[in-house]
């Protein structure tokens, strides 16, 4: 049987092309020969698996995309939309995949965030099972029209990185990103956790470059990622991604308190 529940299955176009675009970056898919990327729980539309074929592919044309769902009824839904690169069938956290591949990527954006904090780890660790050496699991959280988004980067030893995306054009502050954080830290946003430590300097140097703003969202934006690395924090984003709104810390800097 399937490992996980059905999500409520909720989904749209766009919505994931911010984490879609990073995990096209990303070193792992980078140098993978023929990608072979996992959407996980994918929800009640095909949508966001066919655009993570499509954008996978403008940078490297052998990616593969399987689309997994643990509600029978949606994978025949998604079925009549298989094409060369894209196949859906059932499964969950245990990720089968045909013929015992592992995958370079598994995506799985909007599902834990349904699930219980306690939960999460375990997760994790049946997931990043299924991975190819160097491989990621890619769990987060997106609004539902794709301008707020967040996730952890995992690989087979634990999490290694948190990255945050915002649509920079009128943006308020940050810190709106707080109401799509994964599962993993959306509870841990408090006084003492180191989420909340940086979201905050985050929220903060935003105000202090408001003078910035006079140049565009953008520079206001670089401004503050450049003030936020200069209060201590790691910042590994490349400065052409950081023009994107990204934002990337290793996970050591945003992890739970034990």
């Amino acid at each position: 049987m399937p490992e996980g529940r059905i999500t409520r299955g909720t989904t749209g176009t766009n919505r994931l092309r911010r984490v879609d675009r990073w995990i096209a970056a990303s070193p792992g898919f980078l140098s993978a020969e023929a990608p072979l990327v996992v959407d996980l729980g994918y929800g009640a539309a095909h949508w966001t698996a066919s655009e993570l074929l499509d954008r996978l592919r403008a940078v490297n044309p052998r990616t593969r995309v399987v689309g997994l769902e643990i509600d029978p009824a949606r994978v025949a839904a998604a079925t009549p939309y298989e094409r060369d690169g894209l196949s859906f069938a059932r499964g969950g956290f245990e990720v089968p995949l045909p013929d015992g591949e592992r995958a370079t990527v598994i995506r799985a954006l909007n599902v834990l965030r349904q699930y219980d904090e306690s939960e999460v780890a375990p997760a994790w660790s049946l997931m990043s099972s299924r991975l190819k050496p160097g491989g990621i699991v890619v769990d987060g959280t997106s609004n539902e029209i794709g301008r707020v988004a967040s996730w952890i980067a995992v690989d087979a030893t634990g999490p290694q990185s948190f990255t945050l995306s915002l649509r920079l054009t009128d943006l308020e502050h940050p810190g709106v990103v707080a109401e799509r954080l994964p599962k993993a830290l959306i509870h841990r946003n408090v006084p003492g956790e180191r989420i909340h430590a940086m979201l905050s300097d985050l929220d903060r140097l935003w105000l202090h470059t408001a003078g910035y703003a006079e140049f565009g969202a953008q520079q206001r934006w670089l401004e503050t990622v450049r003030r936020l690395a200069d209060h201590g924090w790691t910042i590994t984003t490349p400065q052409r991604r950081r023009r994107l709104g990204e934002l990337t810390v290793p996970w050591s800097e945003v992890a739970p308190l034990p």
